[in-house]
């Protein structure tokens, strides 16, 4: 038996290109661009912070709002893939986290495309002998850019709109 030549596996998920499908035009970005969104919350679920880094321009930025922007400043602002990576770090205090994207809004013009993402995020870790499940209320509000023929983030407003944490049983 003759192997494929594609790479028809699960490490093919998550492609951010338009040649990614069979379809062109706008829907071929709309794709890559939620594959973009869905790739940033598999990257941090499965602590990959390179591949998630790889996500934006070298120069992007993730500003992190508790809150609506406008209304306060940010609480940490990432710049560049070194700056991302360097941040990602923070996930390891967890033993696991899910992240569920929702609806999202696109608007696209060209090369560049803006966005709203809606997320609930599950962190869950043992601290003193008690697990803890927390989740996260975010919305995202995106700067898109096409580099070729791949979707990047060039800016990413992450929002915490609320957030619960309780005691979790196994």
């Amino acid at each position: 038996m003759t192997q494929p030549t594609d790479d028809f596996s699960i490490n093919a998920l998550y492609s951010t290109s338009v040649k990614a499908s069979s379809l062109t035009g706008e829907a071929a970005d709309r794709i890559a661009i939620r594959e973009l969104i869905d790739a940033w919350g598999h990257c941090a679920d499965r602590r990959k912070p390179e591949q998630q880094a790889n996500l934006f321009t070298a120069d992007g930025t993730v500003l992190i709002y508790e809150g609506e922007p406008g209304t306060k400043e940010p609480v940490a602002v990432l710049r560049g893939q070194a700056g991302i990576i360097a941040s990602l770090d923070v996930l390891n205090k967890y033993d696991a986290t899910t992240h569920f994207n929702g609806q999202s809004a696109l608007l696209i013009d060209g090369i560049r495309a803006v966005g709203e993402t809606y997320c609930l995020a599950h962190h869950l870790w043992v601290e003193n002998g008690q697990r803890t499940l927390m989740v996260m209320s975010i919305r995202y509000y995106d700067k898109f850019v096409r580099e070729a023929d791949r979707w990047l983030f060039a800016e990413r407003k992450l929002i915490i709109d609320w957030t619960d944490s309780h005691p979790s049983q196994p």
